[in-house]
């Protein structure tokens, strides 16, 4: 039975107020109880949850009505992100930056559609790109399903399903033009020029070209192995000759490291040789994408050979270079062999 108690007191600024507190009991159930500000909402409440219990459908709010989102978070990191995920350090930043927002202070059964939709514009308004505030998005929503199946807070409904996600960005399309790796060499430092000469062969991201070891270099049988990659997928890289020559050029030093940089040297260095060089609006990243480009124009490699090798999450992700062979596709259907 519903007992709804009224209860007046001053708040903080000495003014009258009024709360009602409204408590269930039902046989088989612990007592469940809430407080509200006006006595029809407190009805109303105890009445469903009456109905609830009464149908065999119950499922206690207490936790997820009393867990706010920063205690989710902290309760997220400590046994979903440090435990499972091989490494969990970008995870635990970018769940430390949603911690940082209004968004944050809420109680988990307050977060609805509405409130993730005022995040996404206000990330939007900071200019944040679409595929940020996806990832961002991906994980509250990971966190939700996990305080659903495993923290007993069965009542919650996963916001971010509820709402329009922003569209994926088409990513950067630099690539470098006519002279321009001439000029980014020329101004290069000696100790960054082969980290460039490595990046247009091999097509790995900046963070994978810092964290490469000699351990993981097998001239002899022409490949390295990559134990981190941002996909958190491992993965072997097949040598070119030239980027075997690069790699037998390098002295080897004590620590292990094949270039001897991290990976905010290695953006360092990128931007003070772009703005030596006076090149516009190039970035290391770009590097990249040039590789990535060159064995698709380059070479006879398939998509899913250039996948293994580029390390790209997904075939989709590889299809806005498609349109580089397109003239060879017009050549094999003229009857050209591969």
């Amino acid at each position: 039975m519903a007992t709804i108690w009224k209860k007046e007191f001053k708040n903080s600024k000495g003014k009258d107020e009024v709360r009602y507190l409204a408590r269930v009991r039902r046989k088989g159930h612990k007592p469940v109880s809430k407080t509200f500000k006006r006595k029809g909402d407190a009805d109303k409440w105890a009445r469903d949850i009456e109905s609830e219990m009464d149908k065999g459908v119950f499922v206690s709010r207490e936790e997820a009505e009393g867990t706010t989102l920063t205690e989710a978070i902290d309760r997220y990191i400590k046994e979903y992100i440090q435990t499972r995920l091989k490494h969990p350090k970008r995870e635990t930043d970018r769940a430390n930056a949603i911690r940082s927002r209004d968004i944050s202070k809420l109680f988990l059964a307050r977060i609805r559609g509405k409130e993730i939709a005022a995040f996404i514009k206000e990330r939007e308004k900071e200019g944040v790109s679409g595929n940020t505030i996806r990832l961002d998005l991906a994980l509250l929503s990971k966190l939700f399903e996990v305080a659903r199946r495993d923290w007993g807070m069965e009542s919650l409904v996963n916001p971010t399903k509820l709402v329009h996600k922003p569209k994926a960005g088409q990513g950067r399309t630099r690539r470098l033009e006519k002279g321009e790796e001439e000029s980014l060499l020329e101004k290069a430092a000696d100790r960054f020029k082969p980290v460039v000469l490595f990046a247009l062969e091999t097509a790995m991201r900046r963070a994978e070209i810092a964290g490469l070891d000699w351990g993981d270099v097998d001239l002899k049988g022409s490949s390295i192995y990559l134990g981190e990659t941002k996909n958190y997928e491992e993965r072997t890289i097949p040598l070119s000759p030239r980027a075997k020559d690069i790699l037998k050029g390098l002295p080897r030093n004590i620590s292990g490291s094949v270039f001897g940089l991290s990976a905010d040297q290695i953006t360092g260095y990128m931007r003070r040789t772009v703005k030596t060089a006076k090149l516009h609006d190039l970035r290391f990243h770009d590097l990249r994408h040039e590789a990535t480009s060159r064995l698709f124009e380059n070479t006879d490699l398939d998509t899913m050979e250039i996948k293994m090798i580029s390390g790209h999450k997904s075939m989709q992700m590889l299809a806005r270079y498609s349109h580089l062979r397109a003239n060879r596709l017009a050549e094999r259907l003229a009857g050209a062999k591969r």
